[in-house]
């Protein structure tokens, strides 16, 4: 079940188990063009968010024991998507690997701020009590989203800090971290012309 590396920088990957089945493919060359399915709505609401953010074309088509809760499919998508990331940027050479953002959303703002470092790693702060329990869109439940940043992080070997500034809505806070990351994801994931061919570490290798 592990991604494949189909072009450039284009990878996919299938993963199927008895609580879902989930196939994502992206492209760090894009435009942000997407289609995303994943039968939990505000969760396309976001994916197709960060798609747009960070210039990445993203597909993604799930489904699974949404009828029990959405957890399942929601971790398996970002297990996923964090596998196809790691498989398609190769041996990271001639990119930026660092990438921050600060983003807001009405009332409240993220900060994100991403290492591609091959090293899996996340700090979330900032939430307000509470927000764990809130019910988006009639299906997502706010303590998913750290859990999604974390599942990305892990199989994709990246390094991310996510800040919560300040944010009241539910919504609006979820909304602003997926789009910081997305935008911190964006830089990372550039070339940078000044290290053509180079890996961005004094190791020699992330």
């Amino acid at each position: 079940m592990g991604a494949e590396l189909l072009s450039g920088r284009r990878a996919s990957m299938t993963r199927t188990t008895s609580e879902s089945n989930v196939s994502v493919e992206a492209d760090l060359d894009g435009t942000g063009q997407s289609q995303i399915s994943t039968s939990v709505p505000f969760y396309d609401h976001m994916l197709t968010a960060v798609s747009k953010h960070s210039l990445i074309d993203l597909t993604v088509t799930a489904s699974g024991d949404t009828h029990i809760d959405v957890h399942h499919v929601v971790e398996d998508v970002a297990i996923t998507l964090g596998e196809v990331l790691k498989t398609a940027l190769g041996d990271k050479s001639g990119i930026r690997r660092f990438g921050d953002a600060l983003v807001p959303l009405d009332e409240s703002l993220a900060r994100a701020v991403v290492d591609l470092s091959g090293r899996p790693y996340v700090v979330h702060t900032g939430e307000p009590a509470g927000q764990e329990y809130h019910l988006i869109g009639g299906h997502f439940t706010g303590s998913m989203t750290r859990h999604v940043f974390e599942s990305i992080a892990h199989h994709g070997a990246l390094c991310l800090h996510m800040d919560l500034i300040r944010g009241r809505d539910p919504h609006h806070i979820v909304e602003a971290q997926f789009k910081a990351f997305a935008r911190a994801l964006r830089t990372a994931v550039e070339p940078d012309p000044r290290m053509q061919g180079t890996i961005p570490s004094t190791k020699g290798a992330l």
